[in-house]
């Protein structure tokens, strides 16, 4: 695409150039001007590039350039009246025009030529530069869009991994308080999924395998400081273990699940579920909830619908269903 302005230079001077010079009768002044038609053909083709390199290109930049753009301009017009005012040979008065008073001197076909040529040469030309232009910025507006997009996904990873630690710290607190025997098996784990939150902290995307083991690991955490009253169902049936996701995006709503429905006193049932159909990632959960307000509880899911919307911003669907007593989120991602 970024050579289909090259292409139109070429057609434009091998072809749609010398198509309208014919119109005239170019060969009858090659024959007895050869140098004037060699002349004028240089200066349009010269003019051609002028208005593509500096004349056009030049509007788009600053102050000191656009002026200079209009010096370039004012000289092409000034060079082109040079050329035309060329006197090559008298006309022969016509007995018609004798008595007749004339606005403007009479203009010879090849000064017709000079100019018609002049004006479909920077027709065209300005018409091809803003084109590229045009393209130029649109091209800079969406690296831009992208360099910020990205800062904003890094913003979000940097809020989501301490967000995470801290919970997870807090499960761990609890389970050393009550000298649970498999504190240090969960321990473990911890440690695991910080090592897997530091390597994937530098990359913006990363295996669906890993992504799926550190929620494994997440999962048989939480589920260690859990009773009886607590039912976790994890289903996932994923074939393509190396499809990109970003990293801590669908843990985020595995961890509201066990935030927001877990009661040690009260029966409660959470199902997780990854699967891939088609192209397609589908992924969902399903909880109770028990309203225990915490500080800044919202900032997990509104971020990873942030990040969904700069990553996959056309590429998936989320519905959230919360009636205060089940809380559901289904996901579709189109990975490819």
């Amino acid at each position: 695409m970024k050579n289909i302005p090259y292409y139109i230079d070429i057609a434009f001077c091998a072809i749609v150039l010398p198509v309208m010079a014919m119109i005239f009768p170019i060969e009858r002044w090659f024959h007895n001007f050869p140098w004037y038609v060699m002349l004028v053909s240089t200066w349009l083709y010269a003019l051609y590039f002028i208005n593509r390199k500096i004349t056009v290109p030049y509007l788009f930049k600053g102050k000191r350039e656009r002026i200079t753009s209009i010096v370039v301009i004012l000289s092409s017009v000034a060079v082109t009246y040079v050329l035309s005012c060329v006197s090559l040979y008298t006309p022969k008065p016509n007995i018609h025009d004798i008595g007749i008073w004339r606005a403007f001197p009479y203009i010879q076909p090849y000064q017709q030529a000079v100019w018609s040529l002049f004006v479909i040469v920077c027709a065209f030309s300005c018409a091809i530069g803003l084109l590229t232009q045009t393209n130029i910025q649109r091209a800079r507006r969406r690296a831009v869009e992208a360099e910020r997009d990205k800062a904003v996904i890094e913003l979000y990873k940097a809020q989501i991994k301490p967000h995470f630690m801290f919970n997870t710290l807090n499960s761990l607190y609890g389970l050393f308080l009550t000298k649970n025997e498999k504190a240090l098996e969960s321990l473990e784990k911890f440690i695991s999924m910080m090592r897997y939150i530091h390597t994937s902290s530098n990359k913006d995307m990363v295996p669906l395998s890993e992504e799926m083991d550190y929620i494994r690991q997440y999962v048989a955490l939480q589920s260690l400081r859990l009773n009886e009253m607590t039912t976790v169902t994890l289903d996932i049936s994923v074939e393509g273990q190396n499809i990109p996701i970003p990293p801590m995006l669908l843990v985020t709503f595995v961890e509201n699940c066990f935030k927001h429905g877990v009661s040690p006193v009260e029966k409660s049932k959470i199902i997780i579920s990854i699967a891939e159909k088609g192209n397609k990632i589908i992924f969902s959960t399903s909880n109770r909830v028990f309203n225990v307000r915490r500080i800044g509880e919202h900032m997990g899911i509104d971020n990873c619908k942030r990040r969904l919307n700069l990553m996959y911003p056309h590429r998936h669907r989320i519905e959230i269903f919360n009636d205060n007593h089940n809380y559901e989120v289904k996901l579709s991602i189109d990975h490819e």
